[in-house]
């Protein structure tokens, strides 16, 4: 079956680093297009070169500022970054809150550096369905170390485990009490478990 045009010229410009044709099927395949099969079969023989860290754990634990830091560490090693920063949903337009961006805004300006807000669209996993294939769109467009940041929804929040390669769990002191934490199948989920704001009370009870 023939792929339709703006398919074909959209991935050509894709493989080649072109970041309009990066957010715009990006966007496509949010909106569950009719085009997304040709979308993911189209970018297929570009994937399978970058490498996927997903960072999870409860809202306010510090997710987006230790994105930021992991794609200061990327560049300073010369890889091309590209992000995905999961948000809520607003319940009046479908579309993410773009708070992860706010702590970002100092890689804006790095050409090298991509960062996509998406909103979870009534999804419980802490991920939207889009965000395998938008991942997969990411590596095809030519970006090394790919991030996803998860909204943030508590112990449920393992839909990361079949993205990335990697996953980072952060956890703040103030998170519960070791029964709380033990029940949390969240931290099965993980390969790195970061404490975070570790100067607070009871940090070295929760290392």
């Amino acid at each position: 079956m023939r792929r339709g045009p703006l398919v074909d010229e959209l991935v050509r410009s894709l493989v080649t680093g072109e970041r309009r044709a990066l957010s715009r099927l990006i966007t496509l395949v949010e909106q569950r297009n009719d085009k997304v099969n040709d979308i993911s079969q189209s970018i297929y023989p570009y994937t399978g070169k970058g490498y996927c860290v997903g960072v999870s754990g409860p809202p306010g634990s510090g997710k987006s500022t230790i994105v930021d830091c992991l794609i200061k560490l990327a560049r300073k090693e010369d890889k091309r970054v590209g992000v995905l920063a999961v948000d809520p949903t607003s319940p009046y337009t479908d579309g993410a809150v773009l708070g992860d961006r706010i702590r970002m805004q100092r890689h804006s300006l790095d050409s090298d550096v991509f960062i996509r807000s998406m909103a979870t669209r009534g999804s419980h996993g802490g991920i939207s369905k889009s965000v395998g294939l938008a991942v997969q769109l990411l590596d095809a467009s030519g970006k090394e170390m790919l991030i996803v940041e998860t909204v943030g929804v508590g112990q449920s929040e393992v839909d990361i485990t079949t993205v990335a390669d990697t996953v980072i769990v952060v956890l703040v002191p103030e998170a519960g009490d070791t029964v709380q934490t033990m029940k949390a199948g969240l931290l099965e989920t993980a390969d790195i478990l970061v404490v975070n704001k570790s100067d607070r009370e009871g940090a070295q009870r929760l290392v």
